[in-house]
């Protein structure tokens, strides 16, 4: 498994944003399995010290009822080295950071598709066409997404329809809007959306966040664009 290795610079932002993975070639297994040694439940994530095929290794998923003794299986992987856990106190050398997948998923919080194949798990919730937000900021998804460079950086304000959430993930949730601007042929017609607020799929919100671009961790985690710790309005 690759290493996602942060710079410093980038901490602070990773925080709040994690960008999307390019899917893997077909039939090539990304999960990571193993028998639960200890089970650590906070307010929103389930840490779970894992024996694998490799040795042991901790990994944090959304808060799930696993028990010690189950076997278990961590659907796309990523991970990250010194996390450090608010809620317990506690640095982690390494973790792994997915999805719980197989049976044990069934009562798991948040996306089963974690934040990957972004447009295939998008909610099929008809045509979109949703009137543009009022204000100096005012841009649409369109707009966002080919502009992104002169608005790097810059506040934004988008109003469009939630078409995904992919909830409580690294303390934040992520949530795709679109509005009807742009194609679905060079993605110029859905945005990511960092915030902690909670929308459901099928709202239309008012996002107001910062432009960030180029958002690259490695791995295969990267957005070219996406707007950062927004606050919703209906």
């Amino acid at each position: 498994m690759k290493k996602l290795l942060l710079p410093a610079v980038l901490a602070a932002l990773f925080a709040g944003v994690v960008g999307a993975q390019t899917n893997p070639p077909a039939g090539q297994d990304t999960s990571l399995k193993g028998e639960v040694l200890e089970v650590l439940d906070v307010d929103s994530y389930t840490y779970l010290r894992l024996r694998t095929k490799d040795g042991e290794t901790w990994a944090a998923v959304n808060k799930s009822p696993v028990k010690k003794g189950a076997q278990v299986t961590i659907e796309e992987p990523m991970e990250m080295n010194d996390f450090t856990s608010k809620s317990l106190n506690r640095t982690f050398p390494t973790i792994i950071f997915g999805s719980l997948g197989g049976a044990a998923a069934g009562s798991a919080m948040g996306d089963p598709n974690h934040v990957h194949g972004d447009r295939a798990a998008a909610a099929d919730i008809g045509t979109i066409k949703v009137a543009m937000a009022q204000g100096p900021d005012a841009k649409t998804v369109a707009e966002i997404v080919g502009k992104s460079a002169e608005l790097k950086d810059k506040p934004v304000t988008v109003r469009g329809k939630v078409v995904k959430v992919a909830a409580n993930i690294l303390e934040m949730n992520w949530v795709h809007l679109r509005d009807g601007t742009g194609s679905a042929k060079d993605s110029t017609d859905d945005i990511l959306v960092t915030t902690k607020d909670e929308p459901q799929v099928g709202d239309i919100v008012v996002a107001k966040g910062t432009v960030r671009t180029n958002v690259d961790f490695g791995a295969g985690y990267a957005y070219k664009v996406l707007v950062d710790s927004a606050t919703l309005t209906r």
